[in-house]
């Protein structure tokens, strides 16, 4: 009897330890498929295809709601190469607003900044150009050297620059971003992921403007010169894909090929994201196949066109009493294509009471959007512009002048 039993259990034994490979497999493969956030009506969910599978890590999102629809190890910490400039030029268009500089304006070119190897326009020392014209280097030629010299325009030092970076990637949210350099270089400490890439690429396309940079396939610098120099945009899917017109491709040799990209057809505007790819052909083909699903199946229901008034704020002691609130850039739910959208509707919600002095970009509440009674999406609301403390005297007559 004894010796039955203990060949049972030996039996038994044999048969656990060769399911548990094939359990652990099947929880690695359900794991893998993780749910996108919602939307009215329904719960959305991200494709069982993994639409970019020769990636390290990628992530699709909607460039207006920022739900994502397709992620794959969209978290990891990896080198972005030049896709750092996004981050560049959202601090350069930010500063534009802002009306810290001006297009027009001339940038000189330092002897650091014109040492830069890699991507560049060929800057000489001491050699001036416009704003625009910078911009024009990084968004088309990717160019360290003209990367450089905003950086120390801006900033005065690259070294005082990447620390604004940095201080931009935390008011972000980026948990997994940090920078060395400017425009991405190999260097030490020098990290994002595909979801951060993401998030910055959705806050620099809320300056519209800068699509014409990154939308544009073909210009020149020094055109009148003796030595014009031909630009051609590094992504080529600004040319060859309906609707695209962004935003920023990279490479180096522990990189590998990445890039985030952006495309809008009709109301719908996507970025898709892709690290560590192979080689060019297939980082196109799959950020193309990406972009694809999107548009074949989702929408957008808007909220908030670009400039529509979406309404007015007071503010306590301020030197204009009443802020009115203009939409800088599109708002809007994602939905499946045929989902329900009856009874959407949105409640914008300021912080009360709104005392100045207020910053430009200082967070003053949300715009919240609802289907019935249930919440969809909550987008933040910014101040559009800084509006300083009242002055002793303005305050004496706005006191007097209630009282009649």
């Amino acid at each position: 009897m004894k010796k039955v039993c203990t060949k049972l259990f030996i039996l038994f034994a044999a048969f656990a330890l060769t399911a548990m490979p094939a359990a652990a497999s099947a929880n690695a493969v359900t794991n893998a498929k993780e749910p996108v956030p919602g939307a009215p009506g329904q719960q959305l969910q991200a494709s069982s295809l993994d639409l970019a599978p020769s990636a390290r890590s990628a992530v699709l999102m909607d460039a207006d709601s920022g739900t994502v629809i397709f992620e794959k190890d969209s978290n990891v910490k990896l080198p972005p190469a030049s896709i750092t400039k996004v981050m560049t030029m959202l601090l350069i268009m930010e500063a534009l607003d802002d009306g810290k500089i001006k297009l027009t304006d001339k940038v000189p070119t330092s002897e650091y900044a014109a040492s830069m190897g890699g991507s560049q326009i060929f800057l000489e020392p001491g050699e001036e150009m416009s704003v625009d014209e910078m911009l024009r280097g990084i968004a088309l030629a990717s160019g360290n050297d003209a990367s450089v010299a905003m950086a120390e325009k801006l900033a005065g030092t690259e070294q005082q620059f990447v620390a604004m970076m940095n201080e931009k990637a935390q008011q972000l949210g980026l948990q997994n971003t940090h920078f060395a350099n400017c425009n991405g270089l190999p260097a030490a400490d020098h990290y994002t992921s595909a979801h951060d890439i993401a998030v910055m690429s959705r806050e620099l396309l809320k300056h519209s403007e800068i699509t014409k940079y990154t939308g544009m396939y073909q210009d020149y610098l020094r055109k009148s010169s003796e030595k014009p120099f031909w630009l051609v945009n590094t992504n080529k899917l600004v040319r060859f894909y309906s609707g695209a017109d962004g935003l920023k491709t990279g490479f180096t040799n522990e990189a590998k090929f990445c890039l985030t990209a952006t495309a809008k057809r009709d109301n719908l505007r996507v970025i898709a994201v892709v690290m560590g790819e192979p080689n060019t052909k297939t980082r196109n083909a799959e950020v193309s196949q990406m972009l694809d699903y999107t548009f074949a199946q989702y929408t957008t229901h808007p909220i908030f066109k670009e400039g529509d008034t979406m309404g007015t704020v007071k503010i306590e002691k301020g030197a204009v009493r009443e802020l009115p609130l203009v939409a800088k850039h599109p708002y809007s739910i994602l939905l499946k294509k045929g989902a329900a959208t009856q009874d959407i509707r949105y409640e914008l919600q300021i912080n009360q009471p709104l005392k100045a002095p207020v910053a430009i970009g200082q967070s003053i509440g949300k715009l919240v959007v609802y289907q019935g009674d249930q919440i969809v999406k909550e987008f933040p609301v910014d101040a559009p512009q800084s509006i300083d403390k009242a002055g002793w005297w303005k305050l004496l007559k706005r006191s007097f002048s209630g009282l009649f």
